[in-house]
């Protein structure tokens, strides 16, 4: 007779029929807290029970849905018995169908189509399970290992293609090479393999993209990079060309301030009409080796401005302009009228040794204050009426701002009724921790989502039927992958599902978006918009990590396009610098200067390279020439009063470096100058407070160790003559030099005589000369022989 549904489920709930396996349930449940459980008596156990612990389902996961055009899934598992040569799989069509099985070699099974179809067909009433056995061999009967998972179809399909781009890693090779490394993919979710690349060698660094909600408009950052804010607004087509007549810059709103706007983070409205994005704006960005988190990135300063399509026009966000906090990455809500977005519970971050900088180049001294120093920045959401561009009061969105939290990345579900977020402890983007919650569209309790895997998750959209979302994660590799979980009516979200085909193996699939359109609406996205700046920007990115030669090709290309490109030429010939190729990087300083002679830069450049073919009367020209087109050039003060120094003009010298420090406090190289300028015209106390700035800034200084330790050793002065200081500063700095340094061991020679300690002293005296001898130092030799008379090495007897 047969079996009816009930009895069948309670078999397979008395087999264990809905087993993980303990290993898999164990990781999931960890990430997972809001997986079901059962009430067993007075005993809470899993709904998910354990056959045998020997093997584990890693994949998929218990309980999960599959959307019902998605191609077949690869089972995945690890079974710990040495033995278990072969697996036996065996599909239980729960609501009808015959049991299927199958055995396979190895420990990983992806259903053939028509099974797969069969499989999905009889899931959508109720869940249906697959038994792994592990065997001795193919014709084994008896397992060794068993476990079972079970999952389900849903009928509610996705129903629309995904746009999602792919980048290499670490995230530095992208940048420096974007056109090789970066490309765009859009398809659907039933794609039996990769969907197609419909935009790829783009020599900059595309971002952040946005469709309107009918999906008949493509918004792109194209070139966050550099000062342009380039980004594009194109009409949806099979064939799109990114060219300038559909490209903005966030840069023209208010230039006459003068301060930088990237134009990070930005989203067209529902119909199109407006792009909400932030100005004003500066990012932390720092690059590390670490491919699975490789790149730490958020925004430090912004506020929101609103271009408009029809008027072309820019405007400020009234009510998320407050320039003593960030105002970044807004949503809109579905029907366009109103915005949510980040806003910082920390005060804006913009330190004036920061604003030198773009956003991709940072001092260390500034990451590692948030790397290693422990310091947050952290966000809360905000909502805010659009009211046509007018603005109005922000408000903190009650379950996503203050809770001790960052809270960033808000999307609203197409039909209004919740709000997907990420909650991290502190940055945004790329944090490990990132998980998702949800929130009713009018604020209310934070729940996390069950979708949630151990291993970051980001960058989320919802399907235009609100009832899938996408998502990034790391749980399975360091290359982000991109997975699917159903929402339900409630808001309840399912274990997720793998977009197995959507991720390439040596690529981080991220910033993913389901699009309104047909599954081949796109084909093809051409750039027609790349100029010299774009191949400068590219140049500049492999200059700055002294991949020289590299960046010299990209700005040869430069040239081509544009022979007039002063900041070209400038760039060039800094590399030529680098590479000790003198006369070109000075001939290459001088076409900089010719064709703009108000940049101060190249002049800066040009008097540091004359320097070096010992030209000191044309260097301080050049300085002079550079402090005319910008009397506020710090390097410029910086080098002309170094090289007054070295020619003993010391009362100029200290005029340009005290210029130097006081228009940026934060560099050790101006602070060390000027204490040597002040300690050779008598001032002691004044140098060893600049010298002591200098060591602050950067322990590591070694010249600024040696030359404050002198004076703490030697000083007549009771306050500043310390023993005990000198021998600490001198001791490290011969241990930083490890012992090579011939001025770092005369100084703490010095300071260990001073001390009373004059046989470690004689010691170092001996071998300070040597070492001085050895590197030809003669002035070092003779200072050393006269303040501890010690006799000169012998010459070598020649037989």
């Amino acid at each position: 007779m047969p079996e009816t549904h009930a009895s069948r489920l309670r078999w397979i709930l008395a087999a264990g029929g809905i087993a993980l396996g303990i290993g898999a349930y164990a990781a999931y449940r960890h990430v997972n807290p809001a997986v079901r459980e059962v009430t067993a008596g007075k005993e809470k156990v899993p709904a998910a029970v354990v056959n045998d612990s020997q093997l584990t389902i890693l994949y998929p996961f218990e309980g999960a849905v599959f959307p019902p055009e998605i191609t077949a899934p690869t089972f995945r598992w690890q079974d710990s018995r040495a033995d278990s040569q072969a697996w036996r799989l065996t599909v239980d069509m729960t609501a009808g169908g015959d049991a299927a099985s199958s055995v396979v070699d190895k420990s990983e099974w992806t259903p053939a189509d028509d099974l797969w179809d069969t499989m999905k067909q009889c899931s959508r009433q109720s869940p249906i399970s697959v038994l792994i056995e592990g065997l001795a061999n193919r014709d084994a009967q008896q397992p060794l290992s068993s476990a079972r998972v079970s999952f389900r179809t849903s009928p509610d399909p996705v129903g629309a293609p995904l746009f999602f781009r792919e980048v290499n890693l670490p995230f530095l090779t992208a940048v420096k090479d974007p056109a090789a490394h970066i490309r765009w993919r859009f398809g659907e979710i039933s794609s039996k393999g990769p969907p197609p690349i419909v935009l790829e060698k783009l020599p900059v660094c595309g971002n952040c993209h946005s469709f309107s909600a009918d999906g008949s408009t493509l918004a792109m950052e194209v070139d966050s990079g550099n000062d342009k804010g380039a980004y594009a607004i194109v009409p949806v087509a099979k064939d799109m060309v990114l060219d300038p007549d559909r490209i903005i810059t966030w840069s023209d709103f208010r230039r006459e301030d003068n301060d930088k706007t990237f134009g990070l983070l930005c989203q067209a409205s529902p119909d199109g009409r407006y792009i909400v994005g932030t100005v004003k704006d500066r990012a932390l960005a720092v690059y590390r080796p670490d491919l699975a988190f490789s790149q730490l990135f958020f925004l430090v300063k912004g506020i929101l401005a609103i271009y408009d399509r029809q008027t072309e026009t820019f405007s400020t966000l009234r009510g998320a302009d407050d320039p003593n906090h960030v105002q970044t990455n807004a949503t809109w809500s579905p029907d366009g009228k109103t915005l949510v977005f980040a806003r910082s519970r920390d005060p804006a971050y913009d330190p004036p040794s920061l604003r030198k900088y773009n956003t991709v180049l940072v001092p260390q001294r500034e990451a590692d204050e948030f790397l290693q120093g422990g310091r947050t920045f952290q966000y809360d959401l905000y909502r805010i009426p659009f009211n046509e561009g007018q603005g109005g009061v922000a408000e903190p969105i009650v379950g996503a701002a203050n809770n001790g939290m960052s809270n960033y990345f808000a999307k609203f579900s197409p039909d209004g009724k919740w709000i997907v977020f990420c909650k991290a402890k502190s940055f945004m983007l790329l944090q490990p921790d990132s998980e998702l919650y949800i929130i009713p569209a009018a604020g209310g309790e934070a729940r996390r989502l069950a979708c949630n895997l151990d291993r970051m998750n980001s960058w989320h959209s919802w399907s235009p039927n609100s009832k899938w979302l996408v998502f990034s994660s790391k749980m399975f590799s360091v290359y982000t992958q991109l997975f699917l979980t159903h929402i339900d009516e409630l808001g309840e979200s399912s274990p997720p599902v793998l977009l197995e085909n959507f991720t390439a193996e040596n690529r981080a699939a991220n910033i993913p978006e389901f699009a309104n359109v047909k599954p081949r609406a796109i084909e093809k996205i051409t750039e027609r918009f790349l100029d010299d700046v774009n191949y400068l920007r590219v140049g500049d990115a492999f200059r700055l990590q002294g991949e020289h030669e590299n960046a010299i090709g990209c700005y040869r290309r430069a040239v081509e396009l544009n022979p007039d490109n002063a900041l070209v030429y400038a760039n060039w010939g800094t590399c030529l610098l680098q590479l000790g190729k003198l006369p070109e990087a000075i001939e290459k300083f001088q076409r900089s200067v010719a064709l703009d002679p108000k940049l101060p830069e190249p002049l800066c450049s040009l008097g540091l390279a004359l320097r070096q073919q010992n030209r000191p009367a044309e260097a301080a020209q050049a300085y002079e020439r550079a402090l005319q087109a910008k009397p506020d050039f710090a390097l410029a003060h910086l080098h002309l009063g170094t090289l007054l120094q070295e020619q003993g003009q010391f009362d100029g010298a200290k005029q340009h470096l005290q210029e130097a420090v006081r228009l940026d406090p934060a560099d050790s190289y101006a602070r060390y100058n000027l204490g040597v300028t002040l300690n050779r015209t008598g001032d002691a106390a004044g140098a060893a407070e600049h010298l002591a700035a200098a060591i602050e800034r950067d322990a590591n200084f070694v010249p600024a160790l040696i030359s404050l330790a002198l004076i703490r050793a030697t000083s007549n002065d009771p306050a500043l003559r310390n023993g005990q200081q000198a021998v600490a500063l001198a001791t490290r700095a011969r241990d930083l030099t490890q012992g090579q340094n011939a001025e770092a061991l005369f100084v703490l020679a010095t300071a260990y005589a001073v001390a009373g300690n004059h046989q470690d002293a004689a010691i170092l005296a001996e071998a300070a000369m040597q070492r001085a001898r050895a590197v030809g130092n003669v002035q070092l030799v003779e200072a050393i022989r006269q303040s501890f008379q010690v006799r000169s090495p012998a010459p070598p007897v020649v037989e």
